[in-house]
C-alpha cells in the first residue's frame, strides 16, 4: 500500500512557516531599526517632510527583507522542529512508521523557496531600491541644501572644503570655500549668498550659484605671490559622488549580479594585461642583463673598470629586475568586488544551509523547544554574521584569498557544525 504524507508535510510546513514568520518580524523589526537610526542624523532631523521619508524607508527596505530572510529560516527551522521534539511529536511520527526523511522534506522545500525569495530580493529590488532612494535623495537635497550642508559648519569633499552660514530653504548665506586647482593653486572663494541646483549639462554635478564672489588665488611656491579678483556672480560645481554617500555611483553590493559580474570580467581583464605587461618587462631586462654582465667581465679584463665597480652595478641591475618581477600585480577592486558577487549568493542560500543545520539540532531538543531553539537561533545567527565580516574582511586585506572561499566559509562552518549534530543524534 503506497503512503501519502501530504497531510503531514503540510502540518510540518505550516508549523515551519508560522515559526519563520514570528522569527522573520523579529529580525525585521531589528534591521529596520538599524536603518532608522541610520536615517535619524541625516534625514529625520532635516524637515524633510514625512511622505518623502517614509518613500526613502520604503526604498531602503529590500536589504533589511534580504537579511531577515535567512535569519528568520534558521530561527524558524529550530523553533519548529524544537517544538516538535520536546512534545514527544517526532517520537510519535517515528511510532507510526513516518522516517525523519519525510518530516525534512518540506522544511528542505521551503529553505529553497526562502533562498530564491531572498536572492531575488537582493539582486532585482535592492538595486532598484538603491535607485529610487538616489533619485528621491537629489530631489530633496535640491529643495533642501540642509540635507548636506548644515549652518554653521565645515563640510569636507575630497577637492574642497565648504564652510557654510546660515542656511534656509535652497539659499546658503556667508559661504566659503577653500580648494586647489588642478595647475596646483590654492584658492579661497567667499560669496555674500549661494543656491544649490542642479547643472543642467551634466547629471553627475550639482552646482552651487554664487552671489558677490571675492577670490584669492595663491601658489605654494611662490611665498608673497598671489592673485585676487571680484564677481558679481560664479558657478561652482561639484561631483555628486562627493557630496553624499547616498548619490555616489552604485557599489557592487546595490548591483544586480549579472552586472556586477561583468564588470569582473573586464577587470580580470584588465588585470591579466598588467601581468602581461610586466612578464614582457621583466623578458626584456633579462637579455639586457647578461649584456652588461658579458660587457663588464671585458671591461675589467680591459683594465676600465675594478671588479668592486663591476660587482655593484650588476648587483643594482639585477635586484632591479628581480623586484620587479617579484612586485604583485592586484587589483583591490576587482577583489571587492568578487567578494561582493559570491556574497550575493551566499547569505540568500543561507536559507538552505540553515535549514541543514537547525533539522538534526532541532531534534535534539527535550524542553522549552521554541525557547531553546529561539535561543539557539540568536547565537547561531551572531556566529554565522561574525564570520560573514571577519571573511570579508579578511578578503579585502588579503587579495589572494580566495573570494568564494571567504564568503562561502561561514555557510561552511554552520553545515560542518549540523552534520556533527546529525551524527550525535543518529548515535544516540
Amino acid at each position: 500500500m503506497i503512503r501519502h504524507y501530504s497531510r503531514i508535510s503540510a502540518y510540518v510546513a505550516r508549523e515551519f512557516f508560522l515559526s519563520f514568520l514570528v522569527a522573520f518580524l523579529f529580525f525585521f523589526f531589528i534591521f529596520f531599526v538599524n536603518q532608522i537610526l541610520l536615517l535619524a542624523e541625516q534625514i529625520l532631523t532635516r524637515r524633510v517632510p514625512p511622505l518623502d521619508v517614509a518613500r526613502l524607508i520604503f526604498y531602503s527596505l529590500p536589504s533589511i527583507v534580504a537579511l531577515s530572510f535567512p535569519f528568520g529560516a534558521l530561527v524558524g527551522a529550530l523553533m519548529a522542529i524544537g517544538r516538535f521534539s520536546s512534545d514527544n511529536e517526532v517520537i510519535a511520527f517515528q511510532a507510526s512508521g513516518v522516517p525523519n526523511r519525510r518530516l525534512f522534506a518540506p522544511l528542505l522545500v521551503l529553505g529553497v523557496v526562502l533562498s530564491a525569495g531572498s536572492f531575488i530580493m537582493n539582486d532585482y529590488f535592492l538595486p532598484l531600491g538603491t535607485i529610487n532612494f538616489g533619485q528621491l535623495y537629489r530631489q530633496l537635497l535640491f529643495a533642501n541644501p540642509e540635507l548636506e550642508l548644515e549652518p554653521y559648519s565645515v563640510k569636507y569633499y575630497q577637492q574642497s572644503t565648504l564652510i557654510t552660514g546660515g542656511v534656509e530653504g535652497r539659499n546658503i548665506s556667508d559661504l566659503l570655500i577653500l580648494d586647489r586647482t588642478e595647475e596646483g593653486e590654492q584658492r579661497v572663494i567667499s560669496a555674500a549668498r549661494a543656491s544649490l541646483t542642479e547643472s543642467g549639462g551634466d547629471a553627475g554635478i550639482v552646482s552651487l550659484l554664487l552671489d558677490d564672489v571675492f577670490t584669492h588665488t595663491t601658489r605654494p611656491e611662490s611665498a608673497g605671490d598671489f592673485a585676487y579678483s571680484e564677481a558679481g556672480g560664479m558657478e561652482y560645481n561639484i561631483l555628486l559622488q562627493e557630496i553624499t554617500f547616498s548619490l555616489r555611483s552604485p557599489g557592487p553590493r546595490e548591483m544586480a549580479s549579472y552586472d556586477v559580474w561583468q564588470i569582473i570580467l573586464g577587470r580580470r581583464e584588465s588585470l591579466d594585461a598588467r601581468r602581461a605587461e610586466q612578464r614582457r618587462l621583466v623578458s626584456s631586462l633579462r637579455p639586457g642583463l647578461a649584456a652588461d654582465y658579458v660587457s663588464s667581465i671585458a671591461r675589467v679584463h680591459a683594465g676600465d673598470a675594478t671588479l668592486q665597480r663591476v660587482t655593484r652595478d650588476l648587483d643594482s641591475a639585477s635586484r632591479r629586475t628581480r623586484d620587479e618581477a617579484q612586485r604583485p600585480i592586484v587589483d583591490r577592486t576587482l577583489s571587492n568586488y568578487e567578494l561582493e558577487f559570491h556574497k550575493k549568493f551566499s547569505i540568500p542560500f543561507a536559507c538552505l544551509t540553515f535549514v541543514l543545520f537547525a533539522f538534526p539540532v532541532g531534534l535534539l531538543t527535550k524542553r522549552a523547544g521554541r525557547a531553546v531553539g529561539f535561543g539557539v537561533g540568536l547565537l547561531v545567527s551572531t556566529l554565522y554574521w561574525s564570520l560573514l565580516i571577519g571573511g570579508q574582511t579578511v578578503g579585502v586585506n588579503n587579495p589572494s584569498i580566495s573570494p568564494a572561499l571567504a564568503m562561502w566559509f561561514p555557510n561552511g562552518v554552520i553545515l560542518f557544525l549540523g552534520i556533527i549534530a546529525y551524527g550525535w543524534r543518529a548515535r544516540r
